[in-house]
């Protein structure tokens, strides 16, 4: 849970395991309901800042409360109902926000005319404010680190700790960077609002950099207890598909959408009933989501339609595609995935993008010839500190039969994660490859 809050008593015998279960369900609640109540509360006092500490308190009021009188019908309008007092409380004290105060009443007095979800129906157009809260989070103002970290912290739930971890930076850097693009934003007045016409265009790159960012959280968390995070997958599908309604002409938009629904097929294959993870060539094929396919393979032709089929989001989403065409491992076109990598090597250079293309050319064409480009990254210096990098040596000079090194690079990768699944997984790689080296020996 992003706040620091704790809640109040147990309520008497037995109440510590019922307090127990109210604050989980606050917690499970918090990251669903969080991001449409800052957006909402942002769009009414026009401050992030703001917004996300009045959401803050109306945690705090439910850790408070729930535990003793038990969890609401509908929780989400009670956090809603609850910070839009605080926020008239707060207005009604600062003589700057008259005139906001008065409109604020009016919608809250019509809230409680109308009862929370005949509001919530009639008045409240949760995607636009999610939207908007998302171009404000993106807004040119800012860096595109603090895009990213304003927006992972405000719509996709993320601590400071975990959003350090992303960028492989001090947890005090990222909640620095956070606290300034706040206070950039209220400073410059930003406006709450989805941009129109050629500003749409301008700010739509960084939008969508930000977007798939959420969704690789959820799709390979860069730690924590669970490789998996369902619900910012969830989230950054809903917002690129929003983002695709919002842009329909916009080919690298839908080349984002299908690169995630393609990607999302696979979540429920990713792992085994423990939470381990099951990489690609392992999975059950019959497990990934045949209808987020067709909708992947769907938008994919919509972004190559429009001639956006070069874009990096779309060139991305045609390699997801070669793997849920082929109804096998075997039947992976992996000569087709190595030059739509080069491809995208080309419009987007990246030493992540050649990591990934020398997977595919030892797929292709044997792991030797994966091993020297993989080899010529690692002495590049460029991907120091990527435990992938070390993942894929080991991975290659296995095939090779040099179980010893690869061992070792197994070793460093482990290190390297921050994700205790996919340490498991290294761990239990190494364990492996010791007991073919020691069968080899003894051979």
């Amino acid at each position: 849970m992003r706040g620091e809050a704790r809640g109040g008593g147990s309520g008497g015998p037995g109440g510590g395991d019922a307090a127990a279960r109210a604050r989980r369900t606050v917690d499970a609640i918090w990251r669903i309901e969080s991001p449409r109540l800052i957006a909402a509360l942002t769009r009414m006092v026009r401050d992030v800042g703001v917004a996300e500490d009045l959401a803050q308190d109306a945690l705090v009021a439910a850790l408070e409360t729930w535990p003793r009188s038990g969890v609401p019908d509908n929780p989400g309008a009670w956090l809603m109902a609850t910070a839009k007092h605080r926020a008239i409380d707060l207005m009604r004290r600062a003589r700057t926000y008259e005139d906001k105060r008065e409109q604020v009443e009016r919608e809250v007095g019509l809230q409680f005319a109308l009862g929370a979800s005949a509001f919530d129906a009639a008045h409240e157009e949760v995607g636009d404010d999610l939207l908007a809260l998302m171009f404000i989070c993106c807004h040119p103002l800012l860096g595109r680190d603090a895009q990213a970290a304003l927006t992972l912290r405000l719509l996709g739930g993320l601590t400071t700790k975990e959003i350090a971890r992303a960028f492989l930076a001090p947890e005090a850097t990222i909640g620095q960077r956070i606290s300034r693009a706040k206070r950039t934003l209220a400073q410059a007045r930003a406006a709450f609002e989805v941009p129109a016409g050629d500003e749409l265009g301008e700010r739509l790159a960084a939008v969508m950099r930000v977007v798939y960012l959420i969704f690789n959280e959820g799709y390979a968390a860069t730690a924590g207890d669970d490789w998996i995070r369902r619900d910012l997958c969830e989230e950054a599908l809903r917002l690129g598909r929003m983002l695709a309604e919002l842009a329909p002409r916009e080919g690298e938009v839908h080349g984002l959408v299908a690169l995630m629904e393609i990607q999302a097929s696979r979540l429920h294959a990713r792992t085994g009933p423990d939470g381990a993870p099951i990489l690609l060539l392992d999975q059950d094929r019959s497990r990934w989501d045949l209808l987020l396919i067709g909708r992947g393979l769907k938008a994919l032709d919509r972004a190559e339609a429009l001639g956006d089929a070069r874009g990096p989001y779309a060139l991305q989403a045609a390699i997801a595609a070669c793997h849920a065409r082929a109804r096998t491992p075997q039947e992976t076109d992996w000569p087709r995935i190595a030059a739509l990598y080069a491809a995208l090597a080309q419009v987007q250079p990246s030493p992540v993008v050649e990591l990934n293309r020398a997977v595919a050319l030892a797929m292709a064409f044997g792991p030797e010839v994966g091993l020297r480009l993989a080899d010529e990254i690692a002495a590049s210096g460029a991907l120091d500190g990527y435990h992938l990098l070390p993942a894929v040596r080991a991975d290659l000079l296995a095939r090779l039969g040099r179980a010893e090194e690869a061992r070792d690079e197994l070793a460093r990768a482990a290190e390297l994660t921050g994700n205790e699944q996919e340490r498991g997984l290294l761990l239990a790689r190494m364990a492996t490859l010791g007991g073919e080296a020691a069968r080899a020996r003894r051979a």
